[in-house]
């Protein structure tokens, strides 16, 4: 009898040696805090997320990640369709809820705004104000025109800059100027001190969320396209016009990336949540400044994470 007691005991014991375990090396064991970290053009759009999902499931609570949490800790992290590596492996996975667009900038009324006034950049032009490139054909390199014109980039992992320079077929180790560290408002902070500065920066850092116009002190550098769509790309455009046009159809010299989420595949309540994201958070894309997949794409993404749900079953 006695024995029995010690043999029940012991398997007791490790039952709950072995659920112990389990739940530490689970990501994001049921119950606790999901951590979002994301650049902070999208944090207003996550705030959303998270408020409005929480009025459907109060019990489980998403936050937003400080910046300096450990990578350790966090549950979902917001990346760029550049920075996915393409091989995923079997517990993480990215799915994707919007596009984002990156402008050239610079400061409105500064000297570079007005070496760059009435000109309308095509690519190669970019190309010529933004980087350092011995390629350039010898009808570039004779233009001198932009070498005073200081360029301002970001350098940490979630800037747009990556997302700028590929559009244009460039590295990001190629652009000419200046690297500014931190977050990509700071490019804008850079243009405001100096009067050669230009830049670039996603649409919800150059446009005020609230009144649907270019910041104050901020403005558009020509791009070249057709007459009928120079008011787009001017200051006189709003938010909502520039969104329009660009799901309707892209400009070359616009880069427009993918924008989604990195997340473990076995927790069952981060698959839940962005299930919820890839059915209901994306009606908020526009009012933070983001563009909407197209139909089909938007699908395949539910599909992703809804298998995602199955294979945790």
């Amino acid at each position: 009898m006695n024995m029995k007691r010690i043999a029940l005991a012991i398997a007791v014991i490790l039952s709950i040696s072995s659920n112990t375990i389990w739940a530490e090396e689970t990501p994001a064991a049921s119950g606790s805090v999901r951590y979002v970290k994301a650049p902070r053009f999208a944090r207003p759009l996550v705030e959303k997320w998270i408020t409005e999902y929480a009025k459907t499931q109060p019990g489980v609570e998403f936050q937003i990640a400080k910046g300096n949490q450990s990578q350790d800790n966090i549950d979902l992290n917001v990346v760029f369709d550049n920075q996915e590596t393409k091989s995923e492996d079997f517990s993480h996975t990215v799915v994707y809820f919007g596009e984002f667009a990156v402008l050239p900038i610079t400061a409105s009324g500064s000297e570079a705004a007005k070496v760059l006034e009435g000109k309308h950049l095509n690519s190669k032009k970019l190309k010529q104000l933004y980087f350092f490139n011995d390629d350039f054909d010898e009808e570039v390199k004779k233009n001198k025109s932009f070498e005073s014109i200081i360029v301002y980039s970001g350098s940490n992992a979630s800037s747009v800059s990556a997302s700028f320079a590929h559009n244009l077929g460039e590295e990001s180790s190629n652009f000419r100027g200046k690297r500014i560290s931190g977050d990509d408002l700071f490019l804008n902070t850079a243009l405001s001190k100096d009067p050669l500065g230009v830049s670039f920066n996603a649409l919800p850092n150059i446009f005020d969320l609230q009144t649907r116009h270019i910041k104050d002190g901020l403005t558009i550098i020509g791009i070249d396209v057709k007459k009928d769509l120079e008011k787009i790309f001017s200051n006189q455009t709003t938010l909502d016009e520039f969104i329009a046009f660009l799901e309707d159809g892209k400009v070359t010299e616009i880069a427009v990336e993918k924008i989604g989420v990195s997340f473990y595949q076995g927790d069952d309540a981060v698959s839940r949540f962005l299930q919820w994201v890839l059915e209901n958070g994306t009606k908020f894309n526009h009012e933070y400044g983001l563009l909407n997949l197209d139909k089909k794409e938007a699908n395949a993404q539910i599909n992703k994470v809804q298998n995602t749900l199955t294979a945790q079953k």
